[in-house]
């Protein structure tokens, strides 16, 4: 059987949101098999739980928010999608998120800090299979034309890979890679995706803080580039780490859909709210996709029964 997975203890990360620049605790805590993924908000006078459902998702500007019951005014977590990437790359079914304000910390802008976190609680297995979403015919979504053209689509394979193509128009990003093809069955999460780091243009700092985000950014937890150049002293560490942290976003984006997906994900220039149309439109077609278990862990696709370590 390929089982659900939780983890084995509590662990805890003390942060700041990107947007909103508040102090925020994190508590991951252990849930039982078919929980899902469930954000609590401890620091209301009531605790809310907010559960991680693609319809949940009630603001795709610059990053992921999920609120209660997918009501826009109920109380809400933001910037959800590096964190739920880390939980996607090794393959975390069942979890509850304390969380003491309406952001997911930054950290230092990538997956990492959460894939060092979660490890470091432990991966327990669970006695219950792990439920995939297979593809079984491609979906896709389009909007724009000519150059404001973007699109994305699900579509089958035996597997869970990545293909994303960029196109910033600018000197900095253009020096480096624009399209990566990643697969989640290489086992190389940790090391080729969870490192990208979000990014972001001096030019747009002013429009954002106008309008109350990014005011927790910095070079700490950002890449930070001018009208030329990369300001951050030590550089990128990918050559490619802009197009990479678009799939690390696009990891933690498909999350939502409530499965690890078996089937390929192709994006030109996508973003949160095109990837979340995305996986609503595959839930509204119920002949796009089955949900399957695996009682033989060799007949699930390769590396998918074994996204990390679990200890």
């Amino acid at each position: 059987m390929v089982p659900q997975r939780t983890l084995k203890s509590l662990t805890r990360a003390v942060g700041v949101g990107v947007h909103g620049g508040q102090r925020v605790e994190m508590t991951l805590r252990p849930a039982p098999p078919d929980t899902g993924i469930v954000f609590r908000r401890t620091d209301l006078p009531t605790p809310v739980d907010i559960e991680v459902q693609a319809h949940a998702v009630t603001d795709t500007r610059l990053a992921t928010t999920l609120s209660a019951k997918g009501d826009p005014g109920a109380p809400a977590v933001k910037t959800i999608e590096h964190f739920l990437s880390a939980c996607s790359g090794l393959g975390i079914d069942n979890l509850y998120v304390d969380i003491t304000n309406e952001e997911v910390p930054i950290l230092d802008g990538s997956a990492a800090s959460f894939v060092f976190l979660l490890q470091s609680a432990g991966i327990a297995l669970q006695d219950a299979p792990k439920r995939f979403l297979r593809m079984l015919k491609p979906v896709e979504i389009r909007e724009g034309e000519g150059p404001q053209l973007k699109w994305a689509r699900l579509e089958p394979f035996e597997g869970y890979k990545f293909t994303f193509e960029i196109e910033f128009d600018h000197p900095a990003v253009n020096q480096t890679g624009q399209r990566v093809v990643f697969d989640m069955g290489s086992g190389q999460y940790k090391r080729e995706i969870a490192r990208a780091r979000t990014f972001g243009f001096t030019r747009d700092v002013e429009m954002m803080r106008s309008r109350g985000l990014g005011l927790g950014g910095s070079m700490d937890n950002a890449i930070v580039i001018d009208d030329y150049k990369v300001l951050n002293g030590e550089g990128l560490r990918y050559d490619d780490e802009f197009v990479k942290h678009k799939i690390l976003d696009a990891i933690g984006d498909m999350y939502v859909v409530g499965h690890p997906i078996i089937g390929a994900y192709v994006a030109y220039r996508s973003g949160h709210a095109l990837n979340n149309k995305l996986v609503r439109a595959v839930l509204a077609d119920k002949s796009s996709y089955e949900i399957v278990t695996f009682d033989d862990a060799s007949k699930a696709p390769a590396g998918l029964a074994d996204l990390a370590p679990a200890w």
